[in-house]
């Protein structure tokens, strides 16, 4: 039987390469929308649109938490400095390892894992410790080595193309306003 997999989404850009992946190897995998980093709200629709998008397309199985966030996460980061990003890898994964125990799911990973512009070795401590908590696998791989493929897909389907991380740090730093994400400021 193949494995079951949740795999949460931070936007149809950075999905597409780890949904080819995994689903050429056999693997069932459903997508979870659940980010509430994502500011401002018609940058949040923008890309939630993109997602919808991508599923209609690819026929995909998508689960939606579709709320915007923004008070919930600027809460969870105030005074957080550099570990803003921790806390923004943390809250969405553990809600996505959480859905997978729902489900009934096999494992959880996240397309986070796609871009070159995350803390790669901080999504993977974080995933292994919810996974030693839920009790369900945190599927792990380096889904940065098809980071280009996914870019030239997302261009040749059209896809909204972000210019910073999503939340209103990143932006700041993106558009000059500075910031000191790990992530540059830099979308997919």
């Amino acid at each position: 039987m193949a494995m079951r997999l949740l795999m949460h989404i931070c936007c149809a850009n950075c999905a597409l390469y780890p949904l080819m992946n995994v689903r050429e190897r056999g693997i069932k995998v459903e997508g979870l929308w659940y980010n509430p980093n994502i500011h401002p709200y018609t940058e949040y629709r923008r890309r939630l649109d993109a997602l919808r998008g991508l599923q209609e397309l690819w026929g995909l199985d998508i689960h939606y938490a579709d709320r915007y966030g923004l008070g919930d996460f600027v809460g969870g980061v105030i005074g957080a400095g550099a570990g803003r990003c921790s806390y923004c890898y943390r809250s969405r994964l553990e809600y996505t390892a959480r859905r997978a125990r729902e489900l009934g799911m096999d494992g959880f990973t996240t397309s986070l894992l796609a871009s070159p512009y995350q803390g790669f070795d901080a999504i993977v401590d974080i995933g292994r410790g919810l996974q030693e908590r839920y009790g369900v696998e945190f599927f792990l791989d380096d889904f940065r080595r098809g980071w280009r493929d996914g870019v030239r897909l997302s261009k040749s389907l059209g896809l909204y193309r972000q210019r910073y991380c999503g939340c209103l740090y990143s932006q700041a730093e993106r558009y000059g306003g500075g910031g000191g994400s790990r992530t540059r400021g830099r979308g997919a």
